[in-house]
């Protein structure tokens, strides 16, 4: 873990309110670095080494007075000058001036230093730590880190910095051994407090550092195994018992082999902190059920009968109840109450999750295990990837403990099995449309309608007594037209509710047309439209017509601009729609400016929009919202790219788009909007919109570039791939190509990626449209290079520059320069390859390209290193990561962590290369594809077989082969060469 310490020029930081001097002047002195000294923030000369020998004598014995000869043998040591004594005298002398004379005193033929306690950095320190060591005591464990980061946060490089004499070395060496203690003090509460992972890379370079430091591997030896890495924990034992044989011959103590021994047996208990007792108590207690409704009525049978299987969890089985009916029967109503009344059944929390089963696109069970298991207290860092891997977790996660866990609205029973606790002592509670018959061990019940006398009584709570006792007959009426629905009837007692001059009977004889309900009660969403229809009903004509569009959008949400151009109105007007729609609650607003439905009323929605909506009118309604996201990611696009020809090239649209003046703004709008900006082009699939659509996945690539959302747009281009195909055109198809193409890249999929960009040339002899058949001509370069056919490589992007040239597109020139410098460093023609990185850089500063030319720094750097000029190629990584992680590019900000890593393994400087490559794993995790993970991985291995680790390397080397068999790459043989003779036994 990188912890920057803050500038050379820095002042100690003032803990307590300053003892000023007599002179009325703040005094600050600092020896944890070089010996410096400040007068009211300003700094002062402090000498000669000689002279501020004497200072840092002085300042270390803390106001004690110090004799003139024990001065003199601390800065001479045995072999003091002729006129030592003068001289010691001469230097106080310049130092009462430079200070003042009530600071630096004379006293018993000796000078002594008066301030405040707290004017030294080793004293605020000293402080910082024993009030650490207080927090911890406490319990305070996050206070207790907090407080040494800033005690060793006031190290400025080497205590004592060229300060000479035998005094000051003696000092040095013990400041530094308190500086490690310190650390590994922090590091320890690292560890205990969660941040394993974390501490991976920062103890790999202190123990590169300080090799035969045993407590620095051991901290090591645990960080790698609670983060899942036991084989390079095991690594690190033998990497040292071997490295203390060869240089002490000895043992590693015995601490450190019983560590080792419960790494092989995969201890539990070690995946814990070692002073807290088995089982830890959970960090977090959730508490996620929705709130219970206060009219909650009925159902009396079902709330006993739940009620008695929840109370039974407690030492027995876990205990599974799915409640199974149609869509507004009730489930989830019932489920919550049930839920609440079982809460002291469960007093280790309660886990909710709406599953979002009735809609499109259900929730993923691996998304809501990592939801569930950061609620559960897991840091993120500890959240593995797969679902098995998540599922498994989740269970060990409830073992021992009572939790009750509601699944609501789920799909079926493969959506809930991955969910289920599976220990004694917890509960699931289950609804959905469908019974889970095919569920092992569930309760299930089924959910009907309520009977007539529950329903007056609900309609009756909502609507108010006096209200209803009037008019009976008429209430009686308006809850059978509900089908006694409970959804149904909370919105007619709601809509009886808000409006006081109706009657019941006004709303009973609204409810009696039956061209506004279902003749009969049906399975699904026609049940529940029937309910929605009172809703619908009473809107103005506009807001319907808005109620009805906006539900044709495919999206999670929708904001405000969107919306607005769906509906072809202004902000204002749109805003004024959506909030009544709000009001009514047919519309629920997810966040300022932005809104959502209710899975079941967009489909009703919908259903509205087919019955009352012309075709024409709900293809351009969804027309004019495909053009409002086309023409604002086109101005993304260029103001990420100026200068960049696309735009010039993308299809027209009938909508200006939003406007942005700052880059970060314009991120800012594309990343919140990729959800609704992907399902959009995902239905956009007809003949009509299909081009636009296309082009705006290509003008929103950097969603595929982020790593963020590459998997939904990489969806989203295959199935638009597939729509040119069907509709026969071929422009649309070439772009498509073009983009998926490029998220295969990203991904490292480099076959598929070559093949769509090879089609792309195919289809392109016509001339027509030549835009898509330069940058997959750039593609190919770049898969060419990654699969090491330089002369291929070199072929293709030089036809691209010149394809670029011709269309007079610069940001794509400085693309393919820079990718060409790439080919011609691996054909050994480094100069050329230098002025070819040079040039790209050298067009995007022209453009003011920044991001792209971060990419041109990129490729410059692996130039540099190459040619050995590696602080040159470092400042050119530092460069474009400073780029990268502004503009949020994961996948760059990653790939040259791993640069920097290679660049310090060729400067010798193999801790700094472990550190960075660590650091490009944990970037690139989950992204990126498995090739570059074995790149990253291979480099990591030499540079910790570099720091006297060479059983991790193995590791390391050993992981990176079994990717590169599996993806068939060239790099295999050579890490099997490589294990061949690093350790036979591996390989």
């Amino acid at each position: 873990m990188d912890r920057d310490n803050g500038p050379h020029t820095r002042v100690p930081e003032q803990r307590a309110p300053r003892q000023r001097s007599a002179c009325g002047v703040d005094l600050r002195f600092s020896v944890l670095g070089p010996v410096r000294a400040w007068r009211d923030g300003e700094a002062l000369s402090s000498g000669s080494p000689q002279q501020r020998a004497l200072l840092a004598a002085l300042l270390l014995r803390g106001g004690r007075t110090a004799t003139a000869a024990e001065l003199i043998d601390a800065i001479w040591g045995d072999e003091p000058p002729s006129q030592a004594l003068a001289t010691i005298r001469t230097y106080a002398s310049r130092l009462r001036k430079v200070l003042d004379p009530q600071t630096l005193v004379s006293d018993a033929g000796g000078y002594a230093i008066r301030a405040g306690q707290d004017a030294l950095d080793v004293h605020v320190v000293g402080d910082l730590a024993a009030e650490a060591e207080k927090a911890r005591a406490g319990g305070d464990r996050f206070q207790a880190r907090s407080l040494l980061d800033k005690a060793l946060g006031l190290w400025d490089g080497e205590a004592l910095a060229s300060v000479p004499g035998p005094y000051a070395e003696n000092q040095r060496t013990r400041l530094e051994e308190w500086r490690l203690q310190l650390t590994e003090t922090r590091l320890d509460l690292d560890l205990e407090v969660g941040c394993h992972a974390e501490a991976v890379s920062e103890l790999t370079a202190l123990t590169a550092a300080h090799p035969l430091r045993e407590r620095l591997r051991e901290l090591l030896m645990i960080a790698l195994y609670r983060s899942g890495r036991q084989a390079e924990a095991l690594a690190v034992y033998a990497d040292t018992r071997r490295l203390l044989a060869d240089e002490l011959g000895v043992d590693p103590r015995p601490e450190l082999a019983q560590l080792q021994q419960r790494i092989l047996r995969a201890d539990e208990e070690l995946a814990r902190p070692a002073d807290e007792p088995a089982p830890p108590p959970a960090p977090v207690r959730p508490a996620q059920l929705p709130a219970t409704v206060p009219d909650f009525t009925g159902r009396a049978s079902f709330v006993r009968e739940l009620g008695a299987r929840l109370a039974t969890a407690e030492g027995s089985v876990m205990a599974v109840s799915a409640l199974a009916g149609i869509g507004g029967v009730g489930k989830t109503t019932l489920a919550v109450h049930v839920a609440h009344q079982a809460r002291q059944h469960f007093p280790d929390g309660q886990l909710y999750v709406d599953l979002q089963g009735a809609g499109a696109r259900a929730a993923e069970p691996e998304t809501v295990l990592g939801a569930f298991l950061r609620a559960l207290g897991t840091a993120d860092s500890a959240i593995p990837d797969s679902l098995d891997e998540r599922a498994a977790l989740y269970r060990s996660t409830l073992d021992g403990r009572r939790i009750l866990v509601l699944l609501d609205n789920a799909h079926d029973a493969a959506q809930v099995r991955p969910l289920l606790p599976g220990t004694a002592g917890c509960a699931a509670l289950i609804t959905s449309r469908v019974r889970m018959v095919d569920l092992a061990g569930s309760h299930l019940v089924d959910l009907d309608v309520m009977s007539p006398e529950e329903a007056l009584q609900l309609f009756t709570r909502i609507a108010g007594e006096e209200r209803i006792s009037a008019e009976r007959e008429a209430a009686l009426d308006v809850v059978a037209a509900c089908g006694f629905l409970p959804l149904a009837i909370r919105i007619a007692a709601s809509r009886l509710a808000a409006r006081r001059t109706w009657t019941v009977s006004v709303l009973a004889a609204k409810l009696a047309d039956e061209r506004r309900r279902l003749d009969e009660l049906q399975a699904g969403d026609l049940a529940v439209k029937a309910t929605f229809e009172l809703g619908y009903g009473q809107l103005e004509p506009a807001q319907a017509r808005a109620f009805r569009l906006l539900g044709l959008a495919d999206g999670p949400d929708i904001s405000l601009a969107a919306a607005a151009a769906l509906l072809d109105l202004e902000d204002h007007a749109a805003e004024d729609l959506l909030e009544a729609l709000v009001d009514t609650s047919l519309l629920e607003s997810a966040a300022p400016g932005r809104y959502r439905y209710h899975d079941l009323v967009r489909l009703y929605a919908r259903a509205c929009a087919e019955r009352d909506e012309e075709p024409e009118q709900r293809e351009s309604a969804l027309s004019r919202l495909l053009d409002f996201y086309l023409a604002t990611a086109a101005g993304v696009y260029a103001l990420e790219r100026p200068g960049d020809r696309l735009v010039d090239h993308l299809e027209a649209t009938g909508h200006a788009g939003l406007t942005f003046s700052d880059r970060h703004d314009a991120q800012d709008w594309l990343y919140s909007e990729a959800g609704p900006l992907l399902a959009c082009v995902r239905q956009s699939s007809g003949p009509e919109v299909l081009r636009r659509a296309i082009d705006l996945l290509w003008a929103a690539l950097d969603l595929a570039e982020s790593g963020a959302n590459s998997k939904q747009y990489e969806a989203a281009a295959s199935s638009m791939l597939s729509a040119a195909r069907t509709c026969g055109d071929l422009r649309a198809e070439r772009r498509a190509l073009v983009t998926l193409s490029n998220a295969h890249l990203g991904a490292g999929r480099f076959a598929e990626a070559d093949q769509e960009a090879l089609q792309v040339v195919d289809l392109s002899h016509d001339g027509n449209d030549p835009l898509p058949s330069c940058w997959a001509l750039n593609h190919l370069g770049v898969i060419a290079i990654y699969q090491s056919r330089h002369e291929d490589g070199e072929k293709y992007l030089t036809q691209a520059i010149e394809d670029f040239r011709a269309g007079e597109n610069l940001p794509g020139e400085a693309s393919a320069l820079c990718n060409l410098s790439r080919v011609h460093l691996a054909m050994g023609r480094t100069a050329s390859a230098v002025a070819l990185a040079r040039q790209g850089i050298e067009l995007y500063e022209g453009l003011g390209h920044s991001l792209r030319g971060a990419n041109a720094r990129y490729a410059l750097g692996i130039a540099l290193t190459r040619c050995g000029e590696l602080a040159e190629a470092t400042d050119s990584f530092l460069e474009a990561l400073k780029v990268f992680r502004d503009s949020r590019q994961r996948l760059w900000e990653g790939m040259t962590l791993f640069r920097l890593a290679e660049a310090d393994l060729a400067g010798d400087n193999a801790a700094q290369a472990a550190s960075k490559a660590e650091m490009a794993l944990t970037v690139l995790r989950g992204i990126g594809g498995e090739w570059r993970r074995g790149n990253v991985l291979t480099v990591l291995g030499h540079a910790l077989d570099g720091i006297g680790q060479s059983g991790r390397a193995v590791v390391c080397w050993r992981e990176a082969l079994t990717i590169y068999d599996d993806l068939g790459s060239d790099e295999a043989s050579g890490i099997r060469d490589l294990l061949l003779r690093v350790s036979p036994e591996h390989a």
